[in-house]
């Protein structure tokens, strides 16, 4: 019992589960407002299930085929992927078994749901070997994450309202925003091994520029969200909130490059959280 435990504590570090935070508030603000509140317990189980296997699909496929690259960087040599702890056929097994699991519970949604979950696995997957010959990986992680909206209001109307794609839009270039905040630490590592990216191709100071536009754009984008979905005064304030964040966040990451991991993770966990208790009251109260 001993070594299970263990061994489900090291899949816990591979996919590190507590990242879960930046896509789950953002598929639960979709099902709100297509549910227009309370969504009730059976969505809310499915939705969590669902978001956490094609996290885990996407996490451990990503761990699997940079296995080789995350051996040779300093930042990421103690993972469980490459220092013996697990194997790689337990976590291409973890992959393949979470990936199973994710179109399993689609089907139990609807049928939608269902015929989406394969599309959606490929770009899930897509990302870990984008990098190896694009630039432009941190939009492809993006659109991944920014999948997670229309997941939402597929589970509970099965259909893609226009609101969904504009909060869609501005979930993908955040998260392309901060991944090229993220990216920062590897530069030098990404010039060395041939990987591609934003920050190896064109400096530091063009990141962080390029970065402040993604922000600009996803604040613009749920704005638009707000507008279209007919929503209240506080999901204005959500989308001012986030404003703040997003702008407090590149202010740490310009005074001092060591805080890009509180930027990174601390701010963007609670952005996602915020924005989704705005919302929740803006729709009680509605």
């Amino acid at each position: 019992m001993q070594h299970v435990i263990q061994r489900l504590k090291y899949f816990n570090e591979l996919v590190m589960f507590q990242h879960s935070i930046f896509s789950l508030p953002f598929i639960f603000i979709a099902m709100v407002v297509s549910a227009k509140g309370w969504f009730g317990f059976s969505l809310l189980f499915l939705g969590v299930l669902a978001a956490i296997s094609a996290r885990n699909f996407a996490m451990g496929l990503n761990r699997y085929a940079d296995r080789e690259f995350d051996a040779k960087n300093p930042r990421t040599a103690n993972r469980p992927s490459v220092d013996g702890r697990l194997d790689a056929s337990s976590i291409f097994i973890f992959t393949v078994v979470n990936a199973v699991v994710f179109v399993a519970v689609a089907y139990m949604i609807n049928d939608l749901a269902f015929y989406m979950s394969f599309p959606m696995l490929v770009v899930l997957g897509s990302y870990s070997y984008f990098k190896r010959f694009s630039s432009m990986a941190h939009i492809i992680l993006g659109i991944s994450l920014g999948l997670a909206p229309i997941a939402g209001s597929i589970a509970v109307e099965a259909a893609i309202p226009m609101w969904t794609v504009l909060l869609s839009l501005g979930v993908m270039f955040w998260v392309a925003g901060f991944d090229l905040l993220y990216s920062l630490q590897d530069i030098e590592f990404d010039v060395e091994h041939g990987l591609h990216s934003i920050p190896s191709k064109y400096g530091a100071e063009a990141t962080l520029f390029i970065s402040s536009i993604f922000h600009l754009i996803t604040v613009l984008f749920w704005a638009m969200f707000v507008w279209s979905a007919h929503l209240g005064g506080f999901a204005w304030l959500a989308v001012v909130i986030a404003l703040g964040m997003l702008t407090y966040e590149h202010y740490l990451v310009r005074k001092d490059f060591t805080k890009i991991d509180r930027a990174f993770f601390t701010i963007n966990g609670y952005l996602g959280i915020v924005f989704l208790l705005f919302i929740i009251i803006d729709q009680v109260l509605s």
